[in-house]
């Protein structure tokens, strides 16, 4: 195997840009490849060039008429109306220009990584831009124009005939790749993700189990607000190993919104970068045991872009790579960041134990996870 390991970046996946005032910012892709490499953890011959995905591939998912909407959008092409009837034009997924060819490149980024690691060119595969599991059929949500999560499990199942399981620890529910493949026994999904009763999209239940002959292949754990790492991990570990092992899938793709930790600004959840190089360990091992080592891995939500994202993310990488940074982060990449940032730096990898008062409802709020974690695995346990 040429690669353990390829990391899909160039600034072609830099254009996915709503306006200057939206909270989905993607210089934060760009601020983690320059934390990895500043830390000597990324050089050129880990670094696989992405491509545009075909409207073929997009339509794997997305009709083709919203596919020609997209298009008209970012030419200036389409009326208010109906760009509105396709969720273009909101106040979460403003139109911007060439939004279909940027929204082209992150697909394309994510299917890059599909086929390096289904052609058993590489054991696993980054690519950040993507995640994006908001997107539906026909219509866009959540900051989500196309579905590259969906895309890509799907064109694993064509091209590749895998039974893909898709694990979302994003703050938000993965809706969108939920919804896809939701009839479908080839597709396990997993979603570990703050409690809908206070946050978009408002899905997520433990009772969304699938349908037809998807039914039982579709698990939710949603954990309730300010959670902590203890109690996320908990139930993260736990659903991951049982639903491995219940679906034995032949790849994992992974999406790795980073928008749980204590400091994102849309969501209400406590963990901290603790939770944060555990997910990919976690998950690098399941890969390994059932799938041969086949693991993709993307980005998703992720709205502190200066404090959060940069670490988490890279810490993904770094775990692909068997290796996991401490200490001091790399004065090159404080020099260049420190003036343009939001908020201070963070200048060690970890978080300081001091980021967040005690929450008073602790024990309380790890015993109703652990009653929906049981709840939600109780299928599996019922039938063993």
């Amino acid at each position: 195997m040429a690669n353990d390991s390829v990391f899909v970046y160039s600034p072609d996946l830099l254009g996915y840009k709503f306006n200057d005032t939206h909270p989905f910012n993607q210089l934060r892709v760009q601020l983690a490849y320059e934390l990895l490499r500043e830390s000597g953890c990324l050089d050129d011959s880990k670094i696989v060039l992405p491509r545009q995905a075909t409207d073929e591939e997009i339509m794997l998912i997305h009709d083709k008429g919203y596919v020609e909407a997209v298009k008209k959008a970012g030419e200036g092409k389409l009326s208010k109306e109906i760009g509105l009837n396709y969720g273009l034009g909101t106040e979460d997924t403003p139109i911007f220009q060439n939004m279909h060819e940027a929204s082209s490149w992150i697909v394309g980024a994510t299917l890059t990584a599909v086929d390096w690691v289904m052609e058993g060119k590489a054991k696993h595969a980054l690519s950040l831009s993507g995640g994006l599991h908001h997107g539906f059929r026909g219509k866009a949500s959540g900051f989500c124009i196309y579905n590259d999560s969906s895309i890509a499990i799907e064109y694993m199942k064509k091209k590749y005939k895998a039974r893909v399981l898709y694990v979302d620890t994003d703050a938000h529910h993965g809706d969108g790749v939920q919804w896809a493949f939701y009839d479908d026994p080839d597709v396990c999904t997993l979603s570990i993700h703050e409690t809908g009763r206070y946050l978009f999209p408002g899905t997520g239940s433990i009772h969304e189990k699938g349908a037809g002959k998807g039914y039982g292949y579709s698990f939710n754990v949603p954990v309730d607000a300010f959670t902590e790492d203890d109690s996320f991990l908990e139930c993260y570990e736990k659903s991951l190993w049982e639903v491995a092992d219940f679906f034995k899938p032949d790849v994992i793709i992974t999406q790795n919104g980073a928008d749980a930790h204590y400091y994102d600004p849309l969501t209400h959840l406590s963990v901290t970068m603790k939770t944060y190089a555990e997910i990919p360990r976690i998950a690098k091992e399941v890969a390994d045991k059932y799938c041969g080592g086949r693991w993709i891995a993307t980005g998703g939500g992720g709205y502190d872009i200066w404090r959060v994202v940069p670490r988490a993310w890279s810490y993904l990488w770094c775990v692909m790579n068997d290796h996991l940074p401490a200490g001091p982060i790399a004065e090159g990449w404080l020099t260049r960041w420190d003036e343009e940032a939001k908020h201070p730096l963070p200048r060690t990898w970890e978080d300081e134990a001091s980021i967040y008062k005690p929450i008073p409802r602790k024990d309380e709020i790890t015993s109703k996870n652990r009653a929906t974690l049981e709840k939600s695995l109780y299928s599996i346990r019922k039938s063993s």
